[in-house]
Parts: structure tokens; C-alpha cells; sequence
């Protein structure tokens, strides 16, 4: 069974390398920059997106553009559909960690990044590549990373299941390491974190046994989310914006300006008033005038609680889903917020609902 498995793995890893020669684009990616907080995804066909153009990095654009915050995806490779606000990044199919380790110097003093979304190791799986030594060639590629760019916030995913057991055995043998190499880059005051992208997927997530499908690379994209919200500055901060209702095109906006605890939450044409800002939080709270968030009245979790807002005390009725279909959902009733009887008129009121299947008053955009 070895070594019929390795010999599977020289195949799969060939395969990866041919996707990799017609899919890495030829000569200097055209790069796109908003000015935002520079962040690399950086890796292997699983970066780059294959079965998937895009991968997890259009789940993960949609979240970080619909949670407010700005950011600039780096690196020398450009894909993706147009539904990815920003095609850069540093993934290459087919390679090992010995393969990025030999270019990561150049690549980081040429773009600069303040993140890093290091997702690497799957290939010296396929490739049979000195397999033992894998946790190795993984922390001294950390320390290259941290050494060229050390006030960089460097992200270590432990890697996505394979689709067969033999392969899994190998991959949860390499993930077993990516604790203690974490640990040991922070007990050197090195910005390191680690990201258990492993178990969030399953077999069922994959497409090929190797790559995830759609859904499974959007749940990678919820966890490096995560992942990012959870350390200051990674992303920087979520700028304060617009909610703005697909079917009516109203701003969510506190009735009458009012700032008192309790006070209402309608619709009405955006005008960028201080009542119309609204900063989406890492602790799920969308705050408006600096110190208020949006609240379901009452602890409410039925059909029809009234919004509101209220002094912010973290309390899970503060907290809220921005989700990626375009709904916000509360997180303790699992509500959708909602314009009342389907109104598009200024003074709606706004509540909260159970979520219908792509309704439109359930539907809101940031901006």
C-alpha cells in the first residue's frame, strides 16, 4: 500500500505541476491596489484557486469589503472572476515549501505586505518530498518570512484534509508539528499565529480530493476571516459605512438622529449622516456614533423584535452576522434583519425576521 500511495502522490503532484504551467500567468501580474492594508495569500494551487479560480480569496474579498475594512491583496499572480475585488497573490500550484521558501525574500521586499496567509505543505505530501522533514523546511520558511518582514502579521494555516486516508494520516502527521513551530515563533516575540484550516473541512469539501470546491474554499474564507478580525491591525480597522437596502436603496440610519438608548432603527435615503455610520466590530457589534450598537429590543429572538440601539455591553443580542449572500443575522436569534411588511418607503421600520430564501428586504450591501 506504500508504495502504490507514492506512486499515486507522484501523479497527483505531476498533475498539480501541469495545471500549474497553464494556469500561472506569464511575466509580471497586472497589480490592482486600493491603498488598503497590504495582505499576501501566499502558497500553493489551493491559494491560486484551482477548481476554483479565485479560491478562498473571493469569499474572503467579499467579507473583508462587506465588513468595511480596505485591504490590498499582493503578489506577483493575478486570477480570479470578477466577483473578486482583487485578482493578486502569491500562489503557485505544484510547489513545496522548499520552492516558495526560495523566492519569499524577493517577493516580500517587492510588495511589502503587513499580512500573510501562509497555507503551504500539501504538495511535499503529494510529491513524497522528504516528508519527515516537511515541519522543518515549514519553520525556517517562517523564519525567512519574519526576518524580511518583521512587523508582519504572519497568519500558518494547518493545511486542508486529503480525500484518502493514507494521504490524511500524512497531512494530520504535518499539521501535529504547526503548533509548537507557532509557539516557538512567539516566544521569539515574532508576529506569528496559527490557523486550524484542517478541521474545517471535510472530505465532502473536496472536488478532486486535493482541492476544495466552492463551498469548501468559502469556508476556508470564513476562517481566515476569523482568523484576521481576531488580531489588531492585521487588516487594520473597519471604516465607518453605509447599510444600504437592496430593494428600497435606503440607508439603515437611527430614527430622527435620536441617541438615546432604545431609539429606533428605519430606513431613509442615504444622506452620510453621522446616524448612517455604521462600523462593523472583530466582536460582531455594528456601532454607530462610537459608543451605541445596533440591538435586538429586549434580548428579542422572535418574529418581529424590534431594532434598536443601546449602550454597547457585548451582550450576544449585539451581536451580528454580516454574511456573505448579503443578509445580517443576528447572532443569538439567528434572525435576518429585515424591512418591516417589505417597505421601501423612508420611516420602515427595521426588525428582525426568520430569513427567507434570497428575499430582498432581507438583502443589504455596505459602502
Amino acid at each position: 500500500m506504500r508504495t502504490r500511495a507514492r506512486w499515486l502522490g507522484r501523479i497527483v503532484a505531476l498533475g498539480l505541476l501541469a495545471v500549474g504551467l497553464a494556469a500561472t500567468p506569464i511575466g509580471t501580474a497586472s497589480a490592482e491596489s486600493n491603498g488598503g492594508v497590504r495582505v499576501m495569500p501566499l502558497g500553493d494551487s489551493i491559494t491560486e484557486g484551482t477548481a476554483t479560480p479565485g479560491g478562498y480569496r473571493i469569499g474572503l474579498w467579499q467579507r473583508l469589503a462587506g465588513g468595511g475594512y480596505t485591504t490590498d491583496f499582493v503578489g506577483s499572480q493575478f486570477n480570479g472572476p470578477g466577483s473578486l475585488g482583487d485578482h493578486d497573490h502569491e500562489g503557485h500550484p505544484g510547489w513545496r515549501i522548499d520552492q516558495i521558501d526560495a523566492n519569499i525574500v524577493g517577493w516580500l521586499n517587492t510588495y511589502q505586505p503587513q499580512t500573510v496567509l501562509l497555507h503551504i505543505g500539501t504538495n511535499d505530501i503529494l510529491q513524497n518530498y522528504d516528508v519527515a522533514g516537511a515541519p522543518n523546511r515549514l519553520s525556517a520558511l517562517i523564519d525567512h518570512i519574519t526576518a524580511a518582514a518583521p512587523n508582519a502579521e504572519v497568519f500558518v494555516a494547518q493545511i486542508t484534509p486529503l480525500g484518502w486516508a493514507e494521504g490524511d494520516a500524512a497531512v494530520n502527521s504535518f499539521n501535529a508539528a504547526i503548533p509548537g513551530i507557532v509557539q516557538s515563533k512567539v516566544n521569539a516575540g515574532k508576529h506569528v499565529h496559527m490557523v486550524d484550516m484542517h478541521s474545517a473541512l471535510t472530505a465532502a469539501d473536496l472536488d478532486d480530493g486535493v482541492h476544495p470546491t466552492a463551498a469548501g474554499y468559502d469556508k476556508m474564507a470564513a476562517v481566515w476571516y476569523a482568523a484576521l478580525q481576531s488580531v489588531p491591525g492585521s487588516i487594520g480597522s473597519a471604516d465607518g459605512t453605509e447599510i444600504v437596502g437592496a430593494q428600497s436603496g435606503r440607508c439603515l440610519e437611527v430614527a430622527g438622529a435620536g441617541t438615546a438608548n432604545g431609539s429606533g432603527v428605519q430606513l431613509w435615503d442615504c444622506w452620510g449622516g453621522a446616524n448612517q455610520q455604521w462600523t462593523y466590530t472583530a466582536g460582531k457589534q455594528l456601532k454607530v456614533y462610537g459608543n451605541k450598537c445596533l440591538d435586538a429590543s429586549g434580548q428579542g429572538t422572535s418574529n418581529g423584535t424590534a431594532v434598536v440601539i443601546w449602550d454597547c455591553n457585548g451582550q450576544a443580542n449585539q451581536q451580528w452576522n454580516v454574511n456573505a449572500n448579503g443578509t445580517i443575522t443576528g447572532v443569538q436569534s439567528g434572525l435576518c434583519l429585515d424591512a418591516s411588511g417589505w417597505g421601501t418607503g423612508n420611516g420602515t421600520k427595521v426588525q428582525l425576521w426568520a430569513c427567507g430564501s434570497g428575499q430582498a428586504n432581507q438583502q443589504w450591501t455596505r459602502r
